[in-house]
């Protein structure tokens, strides 16, 4: 048990710490000076794409760990946030946001519904949320700072 405990405050840990690059990118996209201005939007857009790419690689990893009769469809839908994400980054910025914006909004509808919350603990999922609305907000930052 105290294992299970110990896995599930490192979990939170590394996915709050996996925040601090949108949150970097987010704040120097409005605070940095001009020239780094575009570097922090790119580097949010680059970063968000790769972590779209990693919420499918989790399905894909519950997939082939636990046999289940949805597993074919499991696998396939894993890899819909990479297909989303790599076309992203070759669309304008704004657009391409836009997309894994989007792409976010559909991983986190698939992970709460219920073949997407299957085998995984109640807490991983409440995560998920938090950590789906954070970036979510984060998107609206920098697409804000884009608007202007």
């Amino acid at each position: 048990m105290a294992r299970m405990e110990s896995e599930k405050r490192l979990a939170w840990s590394l996915g709050l710490a996996g925040l601090l690059p949108f949150m970097g990118g987010g704040l120097a996209a409005w605070w940095a000076p001009p020239a780094w201005q575009v570097s922090a939007i790119y580097g949010f857009t680059y970063y968000s794409a790769v972590i779209l790419s990693f919420l499918g690689g989790i399905h894909w990893g519950s997939a082939l760990q636990v046999p289940r009769a949805d597993n074919p469809r499991r696998l396939i839908l894993a890899m819909v946030p990479s297909l989303i994400a790599w076309p992203a980054l070759l669309f304008n910025t704004v657009t391409g946001l836009w997309v894994l914006l989007a792409g976010f909004l559909l991983m986190g509808g698939y992970d709460i519904s219920r073949e997407g919350r299957e085998g995984f603990p109640k807490w991983y999922l409440i995560l998920r949320c938090v950590l789906t609305v954070s970036v979510v907000m984060l998107h609206f930052v920098v697409l804000g700072r884009l608007s202007l």
